[in-house]
């Protein structure tokens, strides 16, 4: 099977609760029907969410996660009248699984939400986003190529972190982390490689969770190609077999992918909020029908093991 055969059957085993916000899009409608057709989960159209009778608990929820932030229970619904916070607060609370959103509304709409209705995933600091490469049998991840532009050690560690953990959700193989930079193990300095190797540090000293190999810093090839890795970074467990590329700031991450989906072929699935406490999915306001269908099967998966 494909990975997307894979992704779907997955996903359909798995049972779970989609909440799409957006219900007056045609493109999450269609979506919506494409999901139930094909079986991967139950799905929940939002429509006028001011009258759902769930703003009471919802409200509850944010005041609770939020008290500087909702200080009563008329500043926690004027927030709810966004889809999209209304939609992260349901899934906050277990009425359902997964939310994907975002056809309508900036990345930024999206994460707020998440970040207010769901909050980060233990020992995560730093939302981020991947992209899941795909050609024919082959699967990478990107990251973080959509939500942070500057990142400090601290947040790229974060990152690796994020995307090694849903990379075995989602994909379902052992992440090989490698962090990327112009310079292979020492062939280049200066500010940006020393960022690099903090990151390194700081992801070492996290162990556990950090239960899988990592390395760097590696240029791209030394990082992808067997041959390369032998003469550029001899003895390294992970240059050569990498399947999980961080990038060292979203300049990088953003034009790496989209150069590897137009002139290289490769399908790009994404970008896919990593580091949430519960799924929350981003979509490009872009998107198409079957944009949000593969979406919410990844999201499906990154709530698998949650």
């Amino acid at each position: 099977m494909s990975f997307r055969d894979r992704l779907y059957e997955r996903a359909r085993r798995a049972h779970r609760s989609i909440v799409l916000p957006e219900g007056d899009d045609a493109r999450v409608r269609e979506a919506a029907q494409r999901l139930t057709a094909k079986g991967l989960g139950v799905v929940e159209l939002l429509g006028d969410v001011g009258r759902d009778p769930r703003a009471t608990d919802c409200a509850g929820l944010l005041r609770a996660r939020h008290p500087d932030k909702f200080a009563d229970d008329a500043a926690a619904r004027a927030a709810l009248r966004h889809p999209l916070v209304f939609g992260a607060a349901l899934v906050g609370l277990g009425r359902a699984d997964v939310m994907v959103g975002g056809a309508c509304y900036p990345s930024g709409d999206t994460i707020r939400a998440a970040l207010w209705g769901v909050g980060a995933a233990p020992g995560i600091a730093t939302v981020s986003g991947a992209f899941y490469m795909v050609r024919d049998d082959a699967v990478l991840t990107f990251t973080d190529c959509a939500v942070v532009p500057d990142p400090t050690p601290e947040q790229l560690a974060d990152s690796a972190i994020a995307a090694a953990r849903d990379r075995r959700r989602i994909v379902g193989d052992e992440p090989v982390v490698a962090f990327l930079s112009y310079s292979t193990k020492g062939s280049a300095s200066g500010p940006r490689v020393e960022r690099l190797r903090r990151a390194l540090e700081i992801l070492a000293a996290r162990r556990p969770p950090p239960d899988f190999p990592f390395d760097g810093e590696l240029q791209g090839d030394a990082a992808l190609v067997a041959d390369v890795a032998r003469r550029k970074a001899p003895g390294s467990a992970v240059a050569g077999h990498a399947n999980v590329l961080v990038f060292p700031d979203l300049d990088s991450g953003n034009i790496g992918y989209k150069l590897v989906q137009r002139l290289g072929g490769w399908e790009a699935i994404g970008p896919i909020l990593q580091g949430l406490a519960r799924p929350v999915a981003d979509l490009s306001r872009g998107a198409s029908a079957d944009d949000i269908v593969d979406t919410a099967a990844v999201a499906i998966l990154q709530a698998d093991a949650s």
